[in-house]
């Protein structure tokens, strides 16, 4: 029999800061004080942590959060790559040491200062990478160029609308506005707000863009066994996968066949082929939105609609409370918090403990995906 990852291990602590767009503390300190609110939550002494993932743009490495937090011999560490494709693949990289025994209790975490620090592609000695060459001279200097590139490409194509984008910035709107940790908490939204508000790059709007923020999250992962000691009810990793398509080209895709088929559908492949339900059975989704047209790309990805059909799956409020897939009910990147995703992953961990401020009633499978458009993650977790 193959070795499989099914629920071999669990997730059984979470923890974050405080999300603002200004944070007086240092990356590092921020990391810190979620690691301990994680290990708090799991009831695990900080000794214990002997493995650690996170992502390359994080400043802060696992040798200061180890020495910091009082961490023992760490036998296990990675970094995984492509900015909020990774976030998944923590939880994965971590999954796999502790089911093969290189580690026993791991920690994945995100700290970041993106409201108040400087955002990557400002850096002008690193705008021309090879695959830069391509696009940045011709005006696309930011994600949120190149995403418009692709929307514009899709609502060409399979007659999307602005519309179909606002349901996706409704939905996470209505979920941040029950949740007293998201920074739109308090800031309802509404069809006027959105098709008035100012374009960022067409066709997205203000609103088609996920939040700058300043916070951190973390999350501990032991085995299945030993999952049912600890202080929180398990939720499980039934399943994880990476996704990296053929003549990829990061954030535009523009070598592939078909630039609108990304690297969700290479690790929805893997996702479900290592599962024991489909996209049939999921109850609540937490999908990677730094942009609206990223939800639409990762619903026909993952297999809850066809080629084409992620525009028109959004109507009737399928996407909110009470709809056919609820999504992003902390209010994800658009609304709570923009972590590079990692607090899609913890959402998932409520909803499966029956802990989320928009509680899915009976939840007991959630799929949390990573950034779209870049190589990319996902995790199925199951109570």
């Amino acid at each position: 029999m193959a070795a499989t990852l099914k629920d071999a291990t669990a997730i059984v602590g979470i923890g974050q800061t405080p999300f603002a767009r200004h944070l007086p503390e240092s990356e590092k300190e921020l990391a810190c004080r979620a690691v301990l609110a994680a290990l708090a939550d799991a009831g695990i002494a900080p000794a214990e942590v002997d493995a650690f993932a996170s992502y390359t743009m994080e400043e802060t490495d696992e040798v200061e959060v180890a020495k910091s937090i009082g961490a023992g011999d760490v036998t296990f560490f990675s970094k995984v790559g492509y900015g909020g494709g990774g976030s998944c693949a923590t939880v994965g990289h971590l999954a796999a040491a502790v089911a093969t025994g290189q580690a026993t209790v791991g920690v994945a975490w995100r700290s970041r200062k993106r409201g108040s620090g400087p955002r990557p592609w400002t850096n002008t000695a690193v705008q021309l990478p090879t695959p830069g060459q391509w696009t940045r001279p011709f005006g696309l200097l930011r994600p949120a160029d190149e995403i418009a590139m692709l929307a514009r490409r899709y609502m060409h194509e399979y007659g999307a609308t602005r519309d179909h984008l606002f349901n996706v910035a409704m939905a996470c709107r209505n979920r941040a506005n029950e949740n007293p940790a998201a920074i739109m908490y308090d800031r309802p939204l509404t069809r006027e707000m959105y098709m008035t508000s100012r374009m960022i790059s067409e066709p997205l709007c203000l609103f088609d863009n996920c939040l700058e923020t300043d916070g951190a999250l973390a999350c501990v992962i032991v085995s299945a066994e030993r999952a049912r000691d600890c202080r929180q009810r398990p939720v499980y990793v039934h399943s994880v996968a990476q996704g990296l398509p053929a003549q990829h080209h990061g954030m535009v895709n523009y070598w592939n066949d078909d630039p609108l088929t990304g690297p969700a559908w290479t690790a929805a492949r893997h996702l479900w082929k290592h599962a024991d339900f489909g996209p049939q059975d999921i109850d609540v989704a937490q999908i990677y939105d730094a942009f609206t047209p990223l939800i639409l790309l990762s619903l026909e990805g993952y297999g809850f609609c066809a080629r084409g059909e992620g525009a028109s799956y959004t109507e009737g409020g399928a996407l909110e409370s009470g709809g056919r897939l609820p999504i992003n009910t902390g209010g994800g990147g658009l609304s709570e918090a923009y972590v590079h995703g990692f607090n899609l992953i913890n959402e998932g961990v409520k909803q499966l403990r029956g802990t989320s401020t928009a509680q899915v009633p009976g939840a007991a499978t959630c799929l949390v995906t990573a950034g779209e458009g870049v190589p990319t993650s996902a995790l199925l977790l199951r109570a």
